[in-house]
């Protein structure tokens, strides 16, 4: 059985994801930071201090993303990854879900799309469903409702994290929630039903 499963479940996976879902909204978040940390105590007189700089310079945010491609590539999670894309943006990458066993998905590969900010790790990544997908908490456009990446955000979150929560979505969707109201129905009513609506919707995006 695949039905509604608890928020709790994502949260034993290996991410430690706590309170991954909640009420969704599609408006755009607030992310600016406090940069309270700019200079060493007494090294200039507080009234000479620049707190206009917000977030990490381009220098932090390019280590933090070679860091992470790193673990990716020497601990490599199963049924996920990502690379930066072609082009040599390290602000923008590409990557892969397997669908899980025991789901509707399982079998099935969904690429994505992953736009890092400029003061990332300190705001999340946008990140979408390339390839079509029939699910409730993700809509025709490929945005995803899951609170990681928005409100619940934090720096101690990453790529890895998201994946694996993206993966754990497929099979737990919060029907409480929706974006696709009609796929949450089907979830909870007729299985059947909502395993052709999937691979009617799902097809594979081509390597570039």
């Amino acid at each position: 059985s695949w039905g509604t499963i608890c928020c709790s479940t994502l949260c034993r996976t290996s991410c430690r994801v706590s309170s991954l879902f909640s009420s969704c909204s599609l408006t755009t978040m607030d992310f600016a930071m406090e940069d309270s940390q700019n200079s060493v105590p007494g090294s200039v007189p507080a009234t000479k201090l620049n707190t206009s700089r917000k977030g990490p310079d381009s220098q932090s945010v390019t280590k933090r993303l070679q860091t992470e491609l790193m673990q990716l590539m020497t601990s490599p999670a199963p049924g996920v990854s990502a690379f930066p894309s072609a082009d040599g943006n390290l602000l923008s990458w590409t990557a892969t879900i397997e669908g899980p066993d025991d789901t509707p998905y399982a079998g099935l590969t969904f690429k994505l799309s992953f736009a890092f900010p400029s003061n990332y790790p300190y705001a999340p990544p946008t990140v979408l469903f390339k390839t079509p997908i029939y699910h409730p908490n993700v809509d025709f456009s490929g945005r995803i409702c899951l609170d990681i990446l928005k409100d619940k955000w934090t720096a101690a979150y990453n790529i890895q994290t998201v994946l694996l929560s993206l993966q754990s979505l497929l099979g737990e969707p919060n029907n409480s929630s929706p974006l696709n109201g009609e796929a949450a129905e089907l979830w909870d009513s007729n299985t059947e039903e909502f395993k052709k609506k999937v691979m009617g919707r799902h097809r594979d995006i081509e390597e570039e």
